[in-house]
């Protein structure tokens, strides 16, 4: 009966920019680090805004993932999942829309919805499936621990699918779409979840509303409230 009164808020961050995100390219799962200027940043961001506090910090096991996780809650460990990775894209990893718009495989994929793959990669039926069987074992510690706050730093589309699948309010996957170091404050509940596998989203991150200087006075940003509440 406890359980059933709390609301658990895992907080969805998108990765910072990399050198070659400027490139319009399928990067996938190339593991590639932040840039300076991604890196820049995010602290900029952090610095100007409020990133909500996490008592534990999820992340894709690619770098510029785990290193955007280092920069937003360094004094977190963080701990990446493989279910949280970007989609795979595979013979189209690597390459631009430029290269691949004339290719017959190319057009097969973007025409065949969302159980249709790249050669030799991963289906948007696919990616969901994973991205919700990591969100389950979240969730499921989360209740297990008590812990109210999680934060999962991943990738665009892995945020985008799950929000259009799953959230509340209901809007098409590409309004979902959100810049580097940005992401969303998803609320979920123990009978949502398990009664219709959905959630609801409420607030955009980093947060514009809120004093950076009060909530760092009140410990929220470091963990002590945490630690005294």
């Amino acid at each position: 009966m406890y359980f059933s009164l709390i609301t658990y808020k895992i907080h969805l961050i998108r990765h910072g920019r990399t050198a070659e995100s400027s490139e319009g390219l399928y990067l996938g799962r190339t593991d590639l680090p932040l840039s300076a200027a991604g890196k820049q940043q995010l602290l900029e961001k952090a610095s100007q805004f409020t990133y909500p506090p996490a008592q534990m910090v999820y992340t894709s096991p690619l770098q510029r993932c785990v290193q955007t996780a280092e920069i937003l809650y360094p004094d977190r460990l963080t701990l990446p999942l493989e279910a949280f990775n970007e989609c795979d894209f595979g013979a189209f990893t690597g390459k631009s829309f430029a290269q691949l718009k004339n290719l017959p495989d190319y057009q097969k994929w973007v025409e065949g919805g969302f159980d249709a793959a790249p050669p030799d990669g991963e289906s948007g039926m696919g990616l969901l499936s994973r991205v919700l069987g990591g969100l389950q074992e979240v969730f499921s510690r989360m209740m297990a621990e008590r812990l109210t706050d999680i934060a999962v730093v991943t990738h665009g589309g892995v945020i985008m699918s799950l929000l259009a699948a799953c959230g509340f309010p209901k809007r098409e996957m590409r309004q979902w779409v959100t810049d580097f170091g940005g992401g969303f404050t998803i609320l979920l509940t123990p009978q949502m979840w398990m009664r219709d596998r959905a959630f609801e989203i409420y607030a955009e991150i980093p947060w514009r509303g809120v004093d950076h200087k009060f909530a760092d006075d009140f410990g929220i940003l470091d963990g002590t409230f945490y630690e005294n509440n």
